[in-house]
C-alpha cells in the first residue's frame, strides 16, 4: 500500500502541470471514444439489388425519404384539375349588344315614320292642287341600308341581312317582344357555365326555347339568329388559379419519412430498387461511407471533457487536494466505463437488455464518499450517457434510453441513501435499497412499453436488478480501502476505524496518560457538536480531538490533568523548561502521528491546535523573576488553524480545560468563560487563517455552553449523601 501511494504521489506532483492534466483528459477522451466507437459504427451489409434478403432489416435512424416525397407532391400536383372561371360579364355585354340591335331597329322605324309625317304635312299646305303627290314607305332595301349604316361592321358581318329586314320591317310592339323574348333565352343559357365545347349545345338549347314563342315566322327566325349570335362562351381557364391549387397540394403533403425501428425489407424478401435506394439512404450499404456518427461522438465526449474540466477548475479546494480528486475520479471513470463495455459483450450471447445487471451506484457511491455528493451527480449523469450508447445493441437507435434512465436512477438511488450514512455497514444497506430501486425502475420501463411480458421475463430481470444492486455495495467495500489508502484520503470508514479504542495509539493515551484521554474525550464531545452545528466535519473533530495530545504521552507527569496525587513537577522547574516541556506536545504528537501514518488530517489538528498562542502563566512567573523574555519565545510554534475543523477543537480545548478548573460553574459563569476564550483567540488572530464567520463562532459558542451545561448541570444530593455529610461534620 505505501508502494501504491508513493506512485499515487508522483502522478499528483506531474498533475499540477497543465500539460499532464490536459493528457489526463485526452486519455480519458480515447477510454470513452474506443470504448463507443463500435457502438455508433453504422452497420454494413453485403447486399446487391435483386437479391433476396437473408435477415429482416430495419432503419437504426428516422430519415427523409426525399425521392418518395417528391413523387409524392408530384402525384398530389397532378391530381388538381384545371381551374375554369365563369366571366358573368360576358353575359350582360350579350345582352347589351343584343337590346342596342333591336334599339337601332326601332330607332329607324322611327325615323322613317317622321320622316313620311313631315313630308305629309308640306304637301297639305301646299296651294296648288296640281302639285299634291302621295308619299309612300320606303323599300325595303332602303330600311336595311339605313339599319347597317347604324350598326358596327363586325355586326352587319354576322348577322344576315334578313334577320335584319325582319327588324325593320316589324313595329314597335312586335320589336318589343322579340327583344324581351331573346334577351330573357339569352340570360337563361348563359346564366349556366358554358366552355368552349358546350357553346353550340347552348346554341341548341337558346334555339330551342324561342321556337315556341308567339312571334311571326319571320321574326322568330330573327331573333333564334340573334340569340344563337349572341350566345358566347363564359368558361375560361385560369392559370394563377389553377398554379395556386396546386401549390397548396403540394405543400400538404407530409414528408415522407423512413422511421427509427421500420422494416425496410422482410427475410426472404427480393431488394427492389426502390428497397435497395432506402437501404443506401439509411446508410446500411458498403457503397456508403459516412463519418457523421463518429464526429457526433467525438462531440459529445468533448462537452462532457469541457463539463468536468469546468467542474475541477472552479473546484474551491487546495491544490494538492483538488489533483488527488481529479485522478480518483478519472480512475473510477474509466473502471466503469471499461466495466460497462465488458457488460455489454453479453448481447453477444443475445441476452436482452443486459445493461440491467451493470452495477451503476459502485462508481457514485464511491465518489459520493471519497469526493463529494455534486462530483457524483454529474459522474452518475455522464455513466447515464455512455450506458446508453454502450447498451444500444439489440435496439434501432443510437441511444438505448431505458439503459440511460436506469443508469442515472440507481446512481441517485446510491447518493441518495448515503448522503449521511458512510458508514461501511451502511454500504450494504445502500444496495440493497438501490436494488428495491433498480426492480422498480425496470418495472417502469417495462410497462412503459406496453408489452407482453411472461412471467419468467418478470423474474429474470428482478434478478438482474437485486444483482445489480448487491454487486455495487459489494464492489464499492472492496474499492474503497485501495483508493483510501493509494491517495491518503480520511473517510468516513476510516475515520471510524480510528475512533475505535483499540487502536494502538489511543491505547497509549488510556494506559500513560489517562487524564490526557479523560479530557481529550471531553474534548471532542465538545467539538463535534459544534463543528456539527455549523456543518463542518464533527466526526473528523471527534477523531482529531481523540489524537490531538498524544504527545503528553512522553511526559505525562508534567501536564495537570495526569497529575494525581502527585507534586507538580513545573514548581521545581524554571519557566524556560516547562514552558519547553508544554510546547513540545504539539511538536512531540505531529511526529508519532506520522511515524504511525496517520492521516494528515489528524496530524494537523495535532500541530494546529494551538496555533500561535502564547503560554500566558509561564510567561507572565518569567517576568515576575526578573528574566528579560520575549512574548514570541512563549508561543507555540504553530501554524495557526488552517481549517474550522482545527479551530473548534482549538477554542473546546482551551473552554474544557478552563470551566475543569471552575468549582461547581454556573451556566452563567460558563457562557461568560467560553465567549471570553473564543474573543482572545480573535483578537490574538489565531482564526485569522480559516474560514469561520463571526456568525458561525456566535453558533459554536452557543454549541459549546449548551453541551457544557449538560455536563456541569447540578445534581441532587439525596438524603443519605446529607446525613454522610453531616456525621463527617
Amino acid at each position: 500500500m505505501e508502494k501504491l501511494q508513493r506512485y499515487m504521489t508522483k502522478i499528483k506532483g506531474l498533475l499540477e502541470m497543465t500539460f499532464f492534466k490536459v493528457l489526463l483528459f485526452v486519455m480519458l477522451g480515447f477510454v470513452m471514444y474506443f470504448s463507443m466507437f463500435s457502438n455508433v459504427k453504422p452497420e454494413k451489409l453485403d447486399l446487391s439489388l435483386f437479391s433476396v434478403a437473408e435477415q429482416t432489416i430495419r432503419s437504426p435512424i428516422t430519415i427523409e425519404d426525399k425521392a418518395s416525397t417528391e413523387k409524392k407532391k408530384k402525384d398530389a400536383a397532378d391530381l388538381v384539375k384545371d381551374v375554369y372561371v365563369v366571366k358573368r360579364e360576358i353575359a350582360q355585354n350579350r345582352v347589351d349588344l343584343i337590346t342596342s340591335i333591336f334599339g337601332t331597329a326601332t330607332e329607324v322605324n322611327d325615323a322613317i315614320k317622321e320622316e313620311m309625317e313631315a313630308k305629309e304635312k308640306l304637301s297639305q299646305q301646299s296651294e296648288e292642287e296640281e302639285d299634291q303627290t302621295t308619299f309612300v314607305e320606303p323599300e325595303p332595301s332602303e330600311k336595311l341600308s339605313r339599319m347597317k349604316e347604324k350598326l358596327t361592321e363586325d355586326v352587319t358581318k354576322d348577322i344576315s341581312d334578313q334577320t335584319l329586314l325582319a327588324l325593320v320591317q316589324a313595329s314597335r310592339s312586335e320589336l318589343s317582344l322579340a327583344k324581351d323574348v331573346t334577351v330573357t333565352a339569352i340570360n337563361n343559357v348563359m346564366s349556366n357555365r358554358i366552355p368552349a365545347d358546350e357553346v353550340e349545345n347552348a346554341k341548341k338549347r337558346l334555339e330551342e326555347e324561342l321556337r315556341f314563342t308567339s312571334l311571326n315566322t319571320n321574326l322568330k327566325a330573327a331573333a333564334i339568329e340573334l340569340g344563337r349570335y349572341a350566345v358566347y362562351q363564359n368558361e375560361f381557364y385560369d392559370p394563377n388559379a389553377t398554379e395556386e391549387h396546386r401549390q397548396q397540394a403540394i405543400e400538404s403533403v407530409e414528408p415522407v419519412k423512413i422511421l427509427q425501428g421500420q422494416i425496410i425489407v422482410e427475410e426472404q424478401q427480393l431488394i427492389s430498387s426502390d428497397v435497395y435506394r432506402q437501404l443506401e439512404l439509411i446508410g446500411m450499404l458498403d457503397s456508403v461511407n459516412s463519418n457523421q456518427p463518429f464526429i457526433g461522438l467525438a462531440l459529445i465526449i468533448l462537452v462532457i471533457l469541457s463539463a468536468l474540466y469546468y467542474y475541477f477548475y472552479e473546484l474551491k479546494v487546495q491544490s494538492e487536494i483538488k489533483q488527488s480528486y481529479l485522478l480518483l475520479f478519472s480512475i473510477i471513470f474509466a473502471l466503469s466505463i471499461l466495466l460497462m463495455k465488458g457488460i455489454s459483450f453479453f448481447h453477444e450471447f443475445k441476452y436482452s437488455e443486459i445493461s440491467y445487471i451493470f452495477p451503476a451506484a459502485m462508481g457514485a457511491m464511491l465518489i459520493k464518499i471519497l469526493i463529494d455528493e455534486r462530483m457524483a451527480v454529474l459522474f452518475t449523469i455522464i455513466m447515464g450517457i455512455c450506458g446508453s450508447i454502450i447498451f444500444n445493441e439489440g435496439i434501432t437507435g443510437t441511444f438505448h434510453v431505458s439503459a440511460g434512465i436506469y443508469i442515472i436512477c440507481s446512481g441517485v438511488a446510491g447518493i441518495l441513501f448515503l448522503t449521511k450514512q458512510n458508514q461501511r455497514s451502511k454500504i450494504l444497506q445502500a444496495g440493497t435499497f438501490v436494488a428495491g430501486v433498480n426492480i422498480i425502475v425496470i418495472f417502469s420501463l417495462m410497462l412503459l412499453r406496453n408489452g407482453q411480458y411472461e412471467g419468467i421475463e418478470y423474474g429474470f430481470y428482478v434478478v438482474l436488478g437485486l444483482i445489480s444492486g448487491i454487486t455495487s455495495a459489494v464492489l464499492t467495500i472492496g474499492l474503497l480501502p485501495f483508493f483510501e489508502a493509494g491517495f491518503g484520503i480520511l473517510s468516513t470508514m476510516r475515520l471510524i476505524e480510528l475512533s475505535s479504542p483499540n487502536h494502538p495509539l489511543l491505547r497509549k493515551i488510556l494506559t500513560e496518560a489517562p487524564g490526557t484521554y479523560h479530557h481529550s474525550v471531553m474534548v471532542a464531545n465538545l467539538s463535534e457538536s459544534a463543528c456539527e452545528a455549523i456543518g463542518a466535519n464533527g466526526l473528523l473533530a471527534r477523531v482529531g480531538c481523540y489524537y490531538h495530545d498524544i504527545g503528553k504521552t512522553k511526559r505525562p507527569q508534567f501536564f495537570i490533568e495526569n497529575q494525581m496525587n502527585i507534586e507538580n513537577p513545573h514548581d521545581r522547574l524554571p519557566p524556560q523548561t516547562s514552558k519547553n516541556i508544554i510546547i513540545a506536545h504539539a511538536i512531540d504528537g505531529a511526529e508519532m502521528l506520522r511515524k504511525h501514518k496517520m492521516p494528515k488530517e489528524i496530524i494537523d489538528i495535532a500541530e494546529q491546535h494551538h496555533g500561535t498562542t502564547l503560554l500566558k502563566f509561564f510567561y507572565h512567573k518569567a517576568n515576575q523573576n526578573g528574566l528579560e523574555v520575549r512574548e514570541e519565545d512563549y508561543r507555540y510554534p504553530g501554524p495557526k488553524a488552517q481549517t474550522k475543523e482545527t479551530a473548534v477543537i482549538g477554542i473546546a480545548d482551551s473552554v474544557e480545560a478552563a470551566v475543569r478548573s471552575m468549582t461547581h460553574p454556573t451556566p452563567e459563569q460558563i457562557e461568560g468563560l467560553v465567549r471570553k476564550i473564543i474573543a482572545d483567540r480573535l483578537q490574538d488572530g489565531q482564526l485569522n487563517e480559516c474560514d469561520l464567520t463571526l456568525k458561525e463562532l456566535e453558533t459554536v459558542a452557543n454549541a459549546l455552553c449548551e453541551t457544557l451545561n449538560g455536563i456541569f448541570h447540578s445534581r441532587i444530593e439525596y438524603p443519605e449523601m446529607t446525613k454522610q455529610k453531616v456525621k463527617q461534620a
